[in-house]
């Protein structure tokens, strides 16, 4: 299958997507946007959002999301950053019908982007990872298990602590993309062994 690129030619290979909202991380967001990049071409990623305003992420940066959740191509994998404004958009009933829509793709998701999981109801019954000031939270979402601090891989569905762990969920779902041997390129060259 064929994905339009940014230049309107066809892209092939799989398409990855990246919910953003108000307030997201841009170092968890750059990390992954990277990672599928290094591995699969730079049109194998777009960031997707309920509209194309652009919004400010967590650290000041603007940032106009690549498509609309219903203009996006079917993706083969979903990343999910945190950040501060995760807990707000994890309200967004159209990002909720997103995520549990694409529960049974692989995923990656870091930090308070946790949250956004959470709330579409596709943490039931999985064992994750995150951040220690959110394991009280994440147990509210029926998980079987929160490993506070640490990287869990639960099947598709890789979690990460937040800030630079994003980068072994990213390269989780590189792996299942991509292949081992991609996602170990796109770290050696980001200098994590």
């Amino acid at each position: 299958m064929s994905l339009p690129g940014t230049d309107g030619l066809p892209v092939p290979g799989p398409l990855v997507a990246v919910p953003v909202y108000a307030g997201v991380s841009e170092l968890e967001l750059g990390i992954m946007v990277t990672v599928c990049r290094l591995c699969g071409g730079p049109d194998t990623v777009r960031t997707v959002s309920r509209s194309r305003v652009s919004i400010v992420t967590a650290g000041g940066l603007v940032s106009t999301p690549h498509v609309l959740y219903a203009a996006l191509p079917e993706p083969a994998a979903v990343l999910i950053p945190g950040g501060p404004g995760a807990q707000k958009a994890a309200r967004d009933p159209l990002l909720r019908s997103f995520l549990a829509a694409h529960v049974t793709l692989p995923t990656g998701a870091s930090g308070s982007g946790l949250l956004l999981l959470g709330e579409a109801g596709t943490l039931r019954g999985r064992e994750v990872g995150g951040p220690a000031d959110l394991a009280d939270t994440l147990w509210g979402h029926g998980v079987k298990d929160v490993r506070a601090g640490e990287t869990v891989t639960d099947a598709g569905l890789c979690t990460a602590p937040g800030g630079l762990p994003a980068l072994h969920a990213a390269l989780h779902v590189a792996a299942a993309l991509w292949g081992p041997d991609a996602a170990a390129e796109a770290a050696q060259r980001l200098g994590h062994r």
